[in-house]
């Protein structure tokens, strides 16, 4: 059976910079009846391992490291076995939600995680915070942009570990640059496609240089 994606939403708090918000997050899932990787373990462990009804979990992939993303990370792993996978350079963020547990492995631009006879190529594309990826599945039609990329715009640069001309660089150069059909699943909200944001994008881009 080939790999299908899955969006379990959460509900929590997203705390940076001394403010505290309420929030709602994407998990997605993708995988097969067998076995499955969760793409940001977001506020609830066990809601995200119900999802998943006993499918082997190979990885917990974290686009980014905001508390909103990986809150639920450890424990996920603790449920399931699956290492936790994030780019070291949002080790900083991760250590002020988990200062006693590291991340169990790197990712790295280029990096191809198979599940269900699936790739997912990871994209660096910081902007957001340091670390940020996006993962890129061309059999699927997908790229997963956490919150580099959203339906009207690029995500928030306004916060600590965080740069506007880079995010607005990542996003031309990694993401604008796939198959205009291509489905966005973001990291909050609605799905989009690479085509339907690039004219709105045209002037976050001009605003970026």
């Amino acid at each position: 059976m080939a790999a299908r994606i899955e969006r379990l939403v959460t509900s929590g708090e997203f705390s940076l910079d001394g403010g505290t918000w309420q929030v709602d997050n994407n998990v997605w899932i993708v995988g097969d009846d067998t076995e499955a990787v969760v793409i940001d373990a977001a506020h609830d462990a066990r809601a995200i391992a119900a999802a998943l009804g006993g499918r082997r979990l190979l990885a917990v992939v974290s686009t980014h490291a905001h508390n909103d993303h990986v809150d639920a990370a450890p424990e996920l792993s603790e449920l399931t076995g699956a290492p936790v996978l994030l780019h070291p350079a949002d080790e900083v963020l991760w250590r002020q939600t988990h200062p006693d547990r590291a991340p169990d492995a790197p990712l790295a631009d280029g990096q191809r995680l198979a599940v269900a006879g699936t790739a997912l190529t990871v994209l660096h594309t910081p902007g957001h915070s340091p670390g940020a990826v996006s993962l890129y599945a061309p059999e699927l039609g997908t790229v997963f942009t956490g919150d580099t990329l959203f339906a009207g715009g690029p995500g928030a640069t306004g916060r600590s570990f965080s740069d506007f001309p880079t995010i607005i660089a990542s996003i031309r150069e990694r993401l604008l640059t796939l198959p205009p059909e291509t489905v966005v699943h973001t990291g909050h909200g609605d799905s989009t496609t690479v085509g339907a944001e690039a004219p709105q994008l045209a002037e976050w881009i001009a605003r970026g240089h």
